[in-house]
């Protein structure tokens, strides 16, 4: 027994000393932080873009009386095209939900953006995402044309892929032909999924940027570690909206 009880206490300690995985990329600091965004796309109708640009443009004052919109797109490439995303800014979900107890109390909102919203779109998706510690909120240069790349990374976390995926957004940022707005981690939405959404002055510069990048022996390197923890990735070509705050 007195064996049993030495053998017992050595392991405890063992586990106590084991080594804990961790990573800048993540949970401690982000913890400490309750600002949160939410992404909001609405999927319209083919035939009534015009319009439901239109109607937000001059009924979007209703919403940001109460909430921060960061920014507003359109989607030129990429997937479905008939999207509109916004960006909203929360500082915590208390203040969420006061605000959607606002809105609900808003006969003008309901009636004037609300309503018309839904009759002119198919649906609507949202997700709620925290900025990645390591990255500020940016605001372009001057006008210009925005991509969201969406990378689906494998499960377990930033513990497990945080540190790579870090090194390939900053070899892509130290060539300088784009600039980084944002780095965001879901939270509530499919999990594991990061978007990073990045500004360029054209198209054109963006591609030519790219096809530098491509031949850049310390972003190839990067991105290989990087891709042994992806799942897939996608990429939207997005058009400033004509009520943009990053602008």
């Amino acid at each position: 027994m007195l064996a049993l009880g030495k053998s017992l206490t050595k392991a405890l300690a063992a586990r106590t000393l084991a080594p804990q995985v961790c990573s800048s990329f993540a949970t401690g600091p982000r913890q400490y932080d309750g600002t949160f965004y939410e992404f909001r796309t609405y999927c319209v109708k083919p035939t009534k873009m015009n319009e439901f640009l239109e109607n937000v443009k001059k009924n979007i004052h209703l919403q940001t009386a109460h909430s921060e919109l960061v920014g507003s797109w359109s989607v030129e490439f990429g997937g479905r095209i008939d999207k509109v995303f916004h960006i909203w800014k929360y500082d915590n979900f208390a203040q969420q939900t006061e605000v959607r107890k606002a809105l609900a109390n808003d006969k003008e909102w309901r009636e004037q953006l609300l309503i018309p919203i839904l009759g002119l779109t198919d649906k609507q998706e949202s997700e709620i995402t925290y900025l990645v510690p390591w990255c500020k909120l940016e605001k372009p240069p001057k006008e210009g044309v925005y991509e969201l790349v969406t990378f689906q990374m494998k499960p377990g976390g930033p513990a497990l892929w945080g540190d790579a995926f870090r090194r390939a957004i900053n070899a892509h940022v130290d060539l300088g032909y784009s600039k980084l707005v944002g780095v965001f981690h879901t939270e509530y939405g499919a999990l594991n999924r990061v978007h990073v959404l990045w500004w360029n002055a054209s198209a054109d510069s963006r591609a030519a940027g790219r096809h530098q990048s491509h031949e850049d022996p310390r972003v190839v390197a990067a991105v290989r570690e990087s891709v042994n923890y992806l799942v897939s990735q996608q990429n939207m070509l997005l058009i400033p909206t004509s009520y943009p705050p990053l602008e």
